[in-house]
C-alpha cells in the first residue's frame, strides 16, 4: 500500500478548489488546463521533478480534479496528489521528445472522453511550460473547442495564504535566517564563491529543527564590486576581494514554501556612497513596511520606498516586491501583483510578498529585503528577524 504524507488537510485543498471553480465560472470556461507546476501543487498536492516534460491539472466544475503527465510520473501522482488513483493518468513514453507524435494528442484524446471536445477549455497562454507547439496541437485535435486564455487565474486563487500556508513560510523563514547567518560567519577575502555557494545549500537543504529543507526554485545569486550591478549573476570560482559588497540573494524553501531574503555584505571599509545609499535604503524599507497595510495598495509601498531614495539622488526603475509563497523554478514569484508605482491593487490579510528594493546601479549594487505578511491590522510582519542593514567585516 503507498503511503501518502500529504502537505495539507483535505480542508485547505477543498478551499482551493472552490476558490478556483468560482474564478473559472466568472472567467465563462467549462474547464482548465493548468500546466504551471505550481499551481498544480497548489491544487492537488502533485510534487515531483517532471516539469521538463508535458504534463498538467484538469480542473472541472463538478468533478475531482484530473493529473495528467508522463506515465513514469504518474507513479509520482498517486504518491502525492490528495484525489484518488483513477485520478491520475498516463501517457506513453513514445509521446516524449517525439517528432511523430505529441503528447497534447493523448491529452485531446482523453478530454473528448470527458465530453470536452466542444467545451470552452481555458489554458495558461503565457507561462513557461506550455509551449506554441502545445497550443497548436490541441487546437487541431479538438476542432470544436474554444481555447480562452487564463494566464494567472490560479496564481490570483493563491494570493491570501491560509493559516496552514503561512506556517510553511515561517519555516522557509528560519531556514533563510540560518543560511543568512552562515554566509556571514564565513565569507572573508580569499574565499572562493562557489566554497560559499557549496554552504548555502548544505544549510538550506539540512533546514532547521522540525523543518527539513527542499530546493529553492532560484539558486544563489551572490554579485560582487561592480558586478553587483547586475541582479541575476549566480557565482563562480573567484575568491571574495577586501574592498568589495556582495549582495546575496537566498530562500530556504520547505515543502515547496519560498522566504526570499537578501543582505549585503562589504569586505573593508565601505566608501561614504554606500553608506548612503544604505541609510536611503533602509529608510525606505521602513517607510514601506509602515504602508504595507491592509486597505493600502501595492503602489503605496513602493511609493512609501521612493521618496527616501529620490532625496538621496538614487532612481530605481524596477518594481521593488512581488507576491512570493509556493513555487517551483525557475521563478519563487506568483506573476500576479507587483509593488510598484502603476499598481492599484488592494492588500489583503494574508498576502505574503518580497520587498524587493534592489538597487542596481551603473556599477554597484545593494540588496537589503524581507518578505512580509499583511496583516488584518497594522504594518506588515517581517518572516526573518535580522538586522537591517548592510553588513560590514573590516
Amino acid at each position: 500500500m503507498i503511503h501518502k504524507s500529504l502537505p495539507f488537510s483535505d480542508a485547505e485543498f477543498q478551499r482551493r478548489l472552490t476558490k478556483t471553480r468560482h474564478a473559472m465560472e466568472a472567467a465563462g470556461v467549462d474547464a482548465l488546463f493548468i500546466t504551471d507546476p505550481s499551481n498544480q501543487n497548489w491544487l492537488t498536492g502533485y510534487d515531483g521533478w517532471s516539469f521538463y516534460v508535458h504534463q498538467g491539472v484538469i480542473v472541472l466544475p463538478d468533478a475531482d480534479p484530473i493529473w495528467w503527465g508522463r506515465n513514469q510520473d504518474a507513479n509520482g501522482g498517486v504518491r502525492t496528489v490528495w484525489m484518488t488513483d483513477d485520478r491520475v493518468i498516463g501517457y506513453a513514453d513514445n509521446f516524449v521528445q517525439s517528432t511523430e507524435r505529441h503528447p497534447m494528442q493523448d491529452l485531446a484524446e482523453r478530454m473528448k472522453g470527458m465530453g470536452l471536445d466542444t467545451a470552452r477549455i481555458g489554458v495558461e497562454m503565457d507561462n513557461y511550460y506550455f509551449s506554441a507547439k502545445a497550443y497548436a496541437v490541441l487546437q487541431a485535435e479538438l476542432p470544436d473547442a474554444s481555447f480562452q486564455d487564463v494566464t494567472a487565474l490560479v496564481n490570483w486563487q493563491r494570493a491570501v495564504k491560509s493559516d496552514e500556508e503561512l506556517a510553511f513560510i515561517r519555516k522557509a523563514a528560519a531556514i533563510s535566517e540560518k543560511i543568512v547567518d552562515g554566509l556571514l560567519e564565513r565569507v572573508e577575502p580569499g574565499i572562493p564563491k562557489n566554497e560559499i555557494v557549496a554552504e548555502i545549500f548544505r544549510d538550506g537543504i539540512r533546514g532547521v529543527d522540525g523543518a527539513w529543507g527542499d530546493y529553492p526554485a532560484i539558486v544563489p545569486l551572490l554579485p560582487s564590486g561592480s558586478d553587483a550591478a547586475a541582479p541575476h549573476l549566480t557565482w563562480d570560482g573567484r575568491d571574495f576581494a577586501e574592498g568589495e559588497a556582495t549582495f546575496f540573494e537566498i530562500s530556504g524553501c520547505y515543502r515547496r514554501y519560498h522566504a526570499p531574503f537578501c543582505r549585503t555584505l562589504f569586505l573593508g571599509k565601505p566608501p561614504q556612497f554606500l553608506l548612503d545609499a544604505e541609510k536611503a535604503l533602509v529608510e525606505g524599507l521602513e517607510n514601506g513596511l509602515e504602508a504595507a497595510k491592509a486597505g493600502n495598495r501595492a503602489c503605496d509601498i513602493a511609493n512609501a520606498l521612493a521618496a527616501p531614495l529620490e532625496r538621496a539622488g538614487i532612481q530605481r526603475g524596477a518594481r521593488c516586491g512581488y507576491p512570493i509563497g509556493l513555487s517551483y523554478p525557475p521563478d519563487w514569484g506568483e506573476r500576479t501583483i507587483s509593488l510598484r508605482a502603476e499598481d492599484e491593487t488592494v492588500l489583503e490579510p494574508g498576502m505574503t510578498f518580497h520587498f524587493m528594493p534592489g538597487l542596481w546601479m551603473s556599477d554597484w549594487g545593494l540588496e537589503i529585503t524581507e518578505s512580509i505578511l499583511i496583516k488584518e491590522d497594522g504594518p506588515a510582519e517581517t518572516f526573518c528577524n535580522r538586522p537591517r542593514k548592510m553588513f560590514v567585516k573590516d
